[in-house]
């Protein structure tokens, strides 16, 4: 692609990818419990002398929601069968001992910016693969009603062997990635890379990554590439300025205010002291009818109808988020039936966002499958919860499911099997060594009532 070319996407890009990455920070600093309150402005105590308990809390609703979800579906992290376990056992090779935290970390991401990214390569290790920040891509789809991703526009910053500060730009295709960077008004061709023409290797900004496949990977949070806060920021918003409000109406009003009428002294100050010193003050008194004296001003708080207000937002955040309330009472019975209750709305969340990454998953394990040469027609994608069970009933359906499905689902679903192929395969060396001994009490058998 040409220089020109290249300078036109960028600056198309930065346009349009300038609000996303706004949204994507905001979600960002409220995981992290940097909510909008902290930056609040400060109050005039000029204006409000009154006033001057400035306390700027904030509740930590949003990531705990985000956390429950990444835990909930990817404690347990999905399991894929490709029809062979020698074959399976190659992807979880693959995969590695990180997947775990990089599928969870995956989700995180997806929650906060709308849409995560994966990013794959091999190299002399092997196949590789990793969590892009969303701030750094910029996906370039068909007009198509399916779409088709046709191409991806990476930036970042990175600094050179002079110190120097550039933006790079990689331009991703099925075939190649061109790479570009700029510093002030300098736009140029970044030669990262080296190619060989006629024996002599010579310097280049392309690379050939063949991997058949453009090498990022889609993850959306739902249907609308939307942020799990979009729906509950204005509810923690009023959350931490309602809270933020009470306690500074505790401080403002904890100490006694007085009131004094023709006081006899100079100033306040004279006023205290007089007060500390000899627990009493001088009064100026003007004659019948007069109401010189101290009086003190008592402020009530509004305790009942913030306390209210409080608890309808806390609901509403759990019940908008859906997730789950840690102080959610009422939940007497410990059946299945009950816990399936308490983890609805969570499970809800959870199954729109197991929709959208079973198409990125399945795309991950089929470029696993075509760098190491498998042929794979069929995908099984095995999904587990991480909820509190009650395993006696689960372990008590497997039972009754005996001789009704297989024996390979029933392994995969029973609350104490981690991996149905090991577990198969243990089943199969116990029957085997059941059948030996068998076989050897026969035989000893024979042979003693041969003896007699």
């Amino acid at each position: 692609m040409e220089l020109e070319a290249i300078k036109n996407m960028v600056t198309k890009y930065e346009g349009y990818h300038a609000s996303f990455v706004n949204r994507a920070e905001v979600a960002k600093r409220y995981y992290l419990g940097d909510n909008d309150i902290m930056h609040r402005k400060a109050k005039d105590v000029e204006q409000e002398p009154m006033r001057l308990a400035d306390n700027k809390i904030a509740f930590n609703f949003y990531p705990l929601l985000v956390d429950q979800k990444a835990s909930y579906l990817f404690t347990d992290p999905p399991l894929f069968d490709v029809g062979s376990p020698e074959h399976n056992k190659i992807i979880a090779n693959t995969l590695g001992d990180s997947y775990e935290k990089k599928i969870k970390d995956l989700c995180v991401e997806a929650a906060n910016a709308g849409v995560g990214w994966l990013h794959y390569w091999h190299n002399e290790q092997g196949f590789n693969y990793a969590v892009v920040p969303s701030a750094q891509i910029y996906p370039v789809y068909t007009n198509l009603l399916e779409r088709k991703l046709t191409g991806i526009l990476r930036t970042y910053t990175d600094v050179d062997d002079t110190g120097s500060e550039w933006v790079i730009y990689e331009v991703w295709n099925e075939k190649e990635c061109a790479v570009y960077r700029r510093r002030g008004e300098i736009f140029e061709a970044f030669n990262r890379y080296s190619i060989e023409i006629a024996g002599m290797v010579a310097p280049s900004n392309v690379y050939k990554h063949e991997m058949g496949a453009i090498p990022f990977i889609p993850f959306p949070n739902n249907s609308t590439y939307t942020s799990d806060l979009t729906k509950i920021k204005s509810l923690i918003d009023s959350y931490d300025k309602t809270f933020s409000g009470f306690v500074d109406d505790l401080e403002d009003v904890q100490q006694i205010i007085f009131v004094l009428t023709n006081y006899g002294g100079q100033d306040l100050k004279q006023f205290m002291q007089d007060l500390k010193t000899y627990k009493s003050i001088q009064i100026e008194n003007l004659g019948d009818g007069d109401r010189s004296g101290v009086s003190t001003l008592n402020i009530d708080i509004p305790m009942e109808a913030r306390s209210k207000l409080l608890e309808l937002l806390r609901k509403s955040i759990f019940s908008m988020g859906q997730g789950i309330d840690p102080e959610q009472q009422g939940l007497d019975s410990t059946s299945g039936e009950a816990l399936k209750f308490l983890y609805s709305l969570l499970e809800l969340k959870a199954g729109i966002l197991e929709t959208e990454f079973r198409v990125g998953l399945g795309e991950l394990v089929r470029a696993i499958c075509r760098f190491n040469n498998i042929e794979v027609k069929e995908i099984k994608q095995i999904w587990t919860r991480n909820a509190i069970k009650n395993n006696s009933e689960l372990a008590d359906m497997c039972s009754k499911s005996m001789g009704i499905i297989s024996h390979m689902t029933i392994l995969q679903n029973h609350p104490f099997v981690e991996n149905a192929d090991s577990e198969m395969e243990l089943i199969k060396k116990n029957s085997r060594k059941k059948q030996i001994i068998i076989f050897q009490t026969m035989i000893h058998l024979m042979m003693m009532n041969n003896r007699i």
